[in-house]
């Protein structure tokens, strides 16, 4: 396994931060009391994580030119 060229420029590429933002939000989820999650469906939360993490998929795929 080999580190990308500009691996010190990775928290710009969209895909991390779309993956880093799903991974709080379930961190979040996981920390969060029970009452306040009782407020909250956890399909909504499994929902975005997942969303967020197809993005951060697609986010790989597609030229980011910030980032290079």
């Amino acid at each position: 396994m080999k580190l990308i060229e500009n691996w010190r420029q990775a928290w710009r590429f969209f895909s991390v931060q779309a993956q880093a933002l799903a991974l709080t939000v379930l961190g979040a989820w996981q920390v969060m009391p029970d009452d306040l999650k009782a407020a909250l469906p956890p399909n909504v939360v499994y929902g975005v994580s997942m969303v967020l993490l197809v993005a951060g998929i697609v986010g790989r795929v597609v030229a980011q030119p910030k980032a290079e």
